[in-house]
């Protein structure tokens, strides 16, 4: 269950304040859940995570590209501005971590965060869920991976690399843009390009495994800028890369077109006439083993671009493998802990990757 909150806490006078952004115009709807439980396992062949954790639902940062919208129609909400203004907090989720590791079923297996919207949006600035589901992890030496775009995450340098050395810890930021301006547009309420880069930099010097994520690839919109994005990237300390191609199912492809022409109105077309190249004449392909994938002759000039430039870089091209086959990478830990709650698996690798072999 869960229940709106009539004076919710304001993350922008929270302690850490200064490592948000602005706040967004439009006012934010707090709902407080009590879950049942935290842990997600997932057996889809696109996806490159057996199991993930998502303390909050919706995302005040509000790429229009957000795969996850949908999501929020479950909840009676809509896709569009609800999935922005209204966001569910799991208040429990620590403690629904902390019981589901002391399972004698789990195996220590490696952990997202998150695997639909963003561990690190401003709410966890006061709430500190991630925080605390972090410090579960390192009390059951279990191995994490955490996908972001936010500045925030610098907060929980300490956290973090206590786990990568105790148990194996990798942090992406995901970078669409490298241009501040034309990030603005699509994601407006996320930290900026220039930000993420700041984090990677800061991560990298705490002595923590990170990379980035061109996520998503736009054809006609961002794809020219894959190489200043892994350059720069590189040049702040980022160890691997990948990418995931645009992906628009159900309600995200009304949210997308509306934001592209009202923003970009001069490029709408075109981008939508790469889109359909990618995606065999549609806008869309939903169907499991094909959803994250791109075809043509336009989209395997953008492959053959990332690789030519990670290839420069000399960074390691982070791919997308069967979960079963290979798990992910997620660190490796440098020191043996004196106690180990639950045992990750031999060699136990965290592989978040994106691009196609």
């Amino acid at each position: 269950m869960w229940r709106r909150l009539d004076n919710p806490p304001n993350p922008y006078l929270a302690a850490h304040h200064e490592w948000l952004e602005p706040p967004p115009p439009a006012q934010v709807e707090v709902y407080e859940e009590t879950a049942k439980s935290i842990l997600s396992e997932n057996d889809s062949p696109d996806i490159p995570f057996r199991w993930s954790v998502n303390p909050y639902r919706g995302c005040q940062h509000a790429c229009a590209y957000c795969y996850a919208r949908p999501y929020h129609e479950y909840l009676g909400f809509g896709a569009g501005s609800d999935f922005d203004t209204k966001i569910v907090v799991k208040t429990n989720a620590p403690e629904l971590l902390h019981a589901a590791f002391r399972l004698p079923g789990w195996r220590g297996e490696c952990v997202n965060f998150s695997g639909v919207t963003d561990c690190y949006q401003p709410l966890e600035a006061v709430y500190q869920l991630t925080r605390r589901c972090l410090e579960v992890c390192v009390e059951h030496r279990n191995p994490v991976a955490i996908v972001t775009k936010s500045y925030l995450v610098i907060r929980d340098a300490d956290v973090l690399s206590t786990l990568t050395r105790c148990a194996g810890a990798a942090v992406y930021e995901s970078i669409p843009f490298a241009d501040d301006a034309l990030a603005r547009k699509i994601e407006p309420f996320a930290p900026p390009p220039s930000r993420r880069f700041d984090a990677i930099e800061k991560l990298a010097k705490a002595g923590i495994p990170v990379g980035v994520l061109i996520a998503p690839i736009i054809p006609g919109l961002n794809d020219r800028e894959i190489p200043r994005i892994l350059t720069r990237a590189a040049g702040h300390g980022a160890e691997w890369a990948g990418y995931v191609p645009l992906r628009l199912p159900g309600s995200v492809l009304t949210v997308f077109r509306q934001r592209i022409r009202e923003t970009l109105p001069e490029r709408a077309d075109r981008i939508e006439a790469r889109i359909r190249d990618m995606r065999g004449g549609r806008l869309n392909d939903s169907r499991f083993g094909e959803r994250m994938r791109g075809e043509g002759t336009y989209w395997k000039s953008i492959e053959d671009l990332f690789e030519v430039t990670v290839n420069r870089l000399g960074i390691q091209t982070v791919r997308r493998r069967a979960w079963k086959n290979e798990p992910a990478r997620c660190g490796t830990a440098t020191e043996a802990p004196a106690r180990r709650v639950r045992k990750p698996r031999p060699n136990q690798q965290l592989l978040l990757g994106f691009g196609e072999e």
